[in-house]
C-alpha cells in the first residue's frame, strides 16, 4: 500500500518541487497539496493521509502550530529556510527536518527514515536516479526559488550564512554556506580561491599569485588555497 502524503507550503515552487521528488517514488502517493494551513486542515479532516510534508514559516497557522493540532498518527517532516525552526520541530518528533533549497538525495533519506519507523525498507529500484539540473541550480532569495545558470555566474561571496551570487546582470543573496553552494557547483567550471569566494573559470580575464581578476573585480587568492589555484590556473 502506497504511503499517502500531503504537501503544505505557500510558496509554489516549493510545492511543485517536491511533488516532483514524490512523483519519482512509486512507494509515495502525493494526495493533494496545500498553500496554507487553513486548507490543509480540511484535506486532513477529509483525507486518511500517512505522511504531510509541513512548511514551518507560513502566515495564518504556522506549520508548528499545525502540527500540534493533527493526529499523531499522520506523521510529520518539516520543509523550511530557516535552521534555527530545527529544534521545535523534532520537539514535536517530526520525522525529519529539510532544510530548503532541498536535493532530491536528502528528501530520499527523510522518506527511508519514514519506512525505517514506521514501514519496510523500499526497493532499490524504487529510487531512481536523480535527474539533475546540468545547466544551474535552485537557490531560494526573497521567498522564491531562483533558478541560476552556471554559465551566468561570475563569482561567489560569503557573508557568514548567507552568500552573494554575482551574475552578468544581478546579484542574488540567499541563506547558505559557501562549502555547500562549492558542492553544488561542477568542479571543473569553478574554483576556490578563498574562504569566502569561489570563481567561474570562464570569467577569469587575468591572475596574479595574488588575485584573480573576475569582470572588474579583483577576487583575492589566499595562502591556504594558492598551490591548488596556481595549479588548476596553470594547466
Amino acid at each position: 500500500m502506497k504511503v499517502r502524503c500531503v504537501i503544505v507550503d505557500d510558496e509554489p515552487v516549493a510545492r511543485e518541487i517536491l511533488a516532483s521528488y514524490i512523483d519519482k517514488v512509486n512507494d509515495v502517493e502525493l494526495v493533494t497539496s496545500c498553500k496554507n494551513g487553513v486548507e490543509a486542515l480540511s484535506v486532513l479532516h477529509k483525507e486518511s493521509i500517512d505522511l504531510i510534508f509541513l512548511d514551518i514559516n507560513m502566515p495564518e497557522i504556522t506549520g508548528l502550530t499545525l502540527a500540534k493540532s493533527i493526529h499523531p498518527s499522520t506523521r510529520v517532516i518539516f520543509t523550511t529556510a530557516y535552521r534555527e525552526y530545527a529544534l521545535d520541530g523534532f520537539d514535536l518528533q517530526a520525522i525529519d527536518y529539510l532544510l530548503k533549497p532541498i536535493s532530491f538525495d536528502r528528501f530520499l533519506k527523510a522518506i527511508q527514515k519514514y519506512f525505517d519507523m514506521y514501514g519496510s525498507k523500499l526497493p532499490e529500484k524504487e529510487f531512481p536516479v536523480e535527474k539533475e539540473m546540468t545547466d544551474g541550480i535552485f537557490v531560494r532569495s526573497d521567498r522564491k526559488m531562483i533558478k541560476v545558470r552556471f554559465q551566468d555566474i561570475y563569482h561567489i561571496e560569503s557573508l557568514s550564512d548567507y552568500i552573494k551570487i554575482f551574475t552578468h546582470d544581478q546579484v542574488i543573496i540567499t541563506r547558505e554556506t559557501i562549502s555547500n553552494i562549492e558542492s553544488k557547483l561542477p568542479r571543473n567550471e569553478f574554483l576556490r580561491t578563498h574562504r569566502s569566494y569561489i570563481v567561474s573559470l570562464a570569467r577569469i580575464v587575468s591572475y596574479t599569485n595574488e588575485f584573480v581578476e573576475v569582470g572588474q573585480k579583483a577576487i583575492p587568492i589566499s595562502r591556504s588555497y594558492k598551490e591548488n589555484v596556481l595549479s588548476r590556473l596553470q594547466n
